[in-house]
């Protein structure tokens, strides 16, 4: 089984260190999971150079094969082929994944100003369509996770918004 690990355009160091761990590792490897690529960006973590210098790099630990690499023009492949996602709390990640009804475990990046992705990941998690974690907690929440208990997120349906608009406009 394989986990897509994602911190978007910008740098999450902690997420990418995290899930680097030990301890997350170690979870990720008692629930089956067998692969992980981690999509790191410019984040700054131990491999980082090798990463930046090869483009990508692969190791073993605990078990786990791992990719790691910078970027790629889309991550929809690598969302299509995960079992589960670990990201950024970026609302198009989460959107992107969720309407391809993957499990999903958002950490929203505390560094950022004014901390917006706590809003959108704990409404979502509100609703059951995604779990969130904490960095520290990151390693509990993929042992207690249940891909079973998450609701189905509705795909988009263009009429109510064009509804919406006509009905603004008066027709």
């Amino acid at each position: 089984m394989l986990v897509f690990v994602t911190v978007g355009t910008f740098h999450f160091d902690l997420l990418v260190q995290t899930v680097l761990s030990d301890p997350v590792l170690r979870a990720l490897q008692s629930k089956g999971y067998t692969d992980l690529v981690v999509q790191c960006g410019n984040s700054e973590f131990e491999l980082a150079a090798a990463v930046a210098q090869e483009q990508t790099v692969h190791l073993q630990k605990h078990g786990v094969d791992i990719e790691l690499w910078k970027f790629k023009p889309s991550l929809e492949a690598d969302y299509r082929r995960a079992d589960l996602v670990i990201g950024h709390a970026g609302s198009g990640t989460i959107l992107d994944v969720l309407r391809l009804a993957k499990a999903l475990i958002v950490v929203p990046n505390p560094s950022l100003l004014h901390n917006h992705q706590v809003e959108l990941a704990s409404a979502l998690a509100g609703m059951g369509h995604l779990k969130t974690s904490a960095i520290s907690d990151l390693a509990n929440t993929v042992t207690a996770f249940d891909a079973a208990t998450i609701v189905q997120f509705q795909p988009f349906d263009g009429s109510r918004f064009r509804a919406l608009v006509d009905r603004e406009m008066g027709f």
